[in-house]
């Protein structure tokens, strides 16, 4: 008869029993603390079965990586055929996300990724030919967006008497008899445009401060050159943009760390006329990436079946499906509750958890999923846990909370492969 330990290790799928991911965690020396970084962390399956890949390189000056190791013979066909497939007429969606959902190489990655996400969010259609027709009207919307939501009450009354005085008597002011109750800066009136733009006050100056203090490490965001100045003020429109036409859910903190990756990559594009257009595009992608995780930010649903509390129970359920020992180990022994650090990680796409360029590798494989970001985002943060299983399972609450909260340095790739296991490895 079995005993109650075997039991539990019978929930484990079979290709997590092997010894490679129950192996107890060594022992660290006495006279020194344990180092969260340590490649021992980083479990590999049997070489058989895991394809080569080379380590994540180190950041660069600029937070980035910059790739030393040469690409494997699986990454030069699979990009050989990703180029192949984005040359074509009419693009097949389903090729491209199946090639972008192993990563898109290093070496190859700034002259392809923007024009891959695009495509990913939907903005681009898969014709071709429409290309320019669809890019101009979506540029000139975000244009007069700009136009009509940037602007002040004062700009916008200006800007309705500058109409009216075509003689060139200066600077047009209405006169007082001219300024309806509605349009009186001290009015009250729920319409009042000068109402409105204080209640926009508060929210414009947390976005001020969110843009400031993005990726402060990376010249791109940061620092007193005209580039970062001019980065940063894109951000800012792009998100007073976006909380001025979303009132349910106008803007919630974090939402800049989301915004950073898809604007950087756009404004990289090698195409000089889309690099000039990356506020734009950025502000169309953004949109459609946030409409996949936009309960997560609205605080009316946070208790509700699909608010971020129901998110990160879908993740508990998710570690108990697969892995019952770790789970077991770190909610019912350790009572480590999951809020405690998947909150981050998915709000923020884990944008926080790893180094700029592991984060845009991650996203490749996360806009690819045909059935949306959010259930491949669960599964890379549950082969998170499962990566540091014999850490956690040796640890208390106190040692995994500060290892869950500051993620050890990993081998991306075989993140995303053990991400992509659990896909194909449920439990019966």
């Amino acid at each position: 008869m079995l005993n109650e330990k075997d039991k539990q290790k019978k929930k484990v799928p079979e290709w997590l029993n092997s010894s490679l991911w129950s192996t107890p965690a060594p022992v660290p020396p006495t006279s020194e603390p344990e180092d969260l970084s340590v490649s021992d962390s980083i479990v590999r399956p049997p070489s058989p079965v895991l394809p080569p890949q080379p380590p994540s390189p180190p950041p660069s000056d600029n937070g980035t990586s910059t790739s030393t190791s040469s690409a494997s013979p699986e990454q030069i066909a699979r990009q050989a055929q990703l180029f192949v497939e984005l040359s074509k007429k009419v693009i097949n969606m389903r090729e491209v996300r199946r090639l972008a959902s192993f990563g898109l190489p290093d070496a190859e990655a700034p002259s392809i990724r923007s024009t891959v996400w695009k495509l990913l969010l939907a903005y681009l259609p898969n014709d071709r030919t429409t290309w320019p027709s669809e890019l101009a009207k979506k540029r000139s919307q975000y244009k007069h967006f700009k136009d009509d939501l940037l602007m002040s009450p004062s700009e916008i009354s200006s800007s309705f008497a500058d109409k009216d005085q075509l003689k060139g008597e200066g600077r047009c002011v209405l006169s007082r008899s001219q300024v309806i109750h509605d349009e009186h800066p001290l009015s009250l009136g729920k319409s009042s445009a000068w109402n409105l733009f204080f209640q926009d006050t508060e929210i414009i100056e947390q976005i001020d401060r969110d843009v400031k203090r993005t990726h402060p490490d990376m010249l791109f965001f940061s620092g007193d050159t005209t580039s970062a100045k001019l980065n940063q003020e894109a951000l800012r429109n792009i998100l007073i943009v976006f909380a001025k036409l979303n009132p349910g859910i106008r803007y919630v903190q974090g939402m800049n760390e989301i915004l950073a990756p898809l604007f950087y990559v756009f404004r990289n594009d090698p195409d000089e006329d889309n690099a000039a257009a990356a506020e734009a595009d950025t502000f169309f992608c953004f949109v459609e990436l946030l409409s996949g995780f936009r309960d997560n930010f609205c605080q009316q649903l946070d208790n509700s079946v699909v608010g971020i509390r129901s998110t990160i129970t879908k993740l508990s359920l998710f570690l108990k499906e697969h892995d019952e020992e770790l789970w077991r180990h770190l909610e019912i022994t350790c009572k480590v509750n999951p809020q405690f650090y998947a909150f981050r990680w998915i709000t923020l796409l884990l944008t926080q958890e790893f180094n700029f360029t592991d984060s845009l590798h991650i996203w490749d494989t996360l806009l690819s999923d045909p059935e949306g970001p959010q259930e491949t985002l669960l599964r890379i943060c549950c082969a998170m846990l499962i990566l540091i299983r014999r850490r956690l399972l040796a640890g208390d609450f106190t040692s995994n909370l500060k290892l869950l909260q500051n993620y050890p340095s990993t081998n991306i790739s075989h993140l995303l492969y053990v991400a992509n296991k659990l896909r194909a490895h449920p439990t019966s």
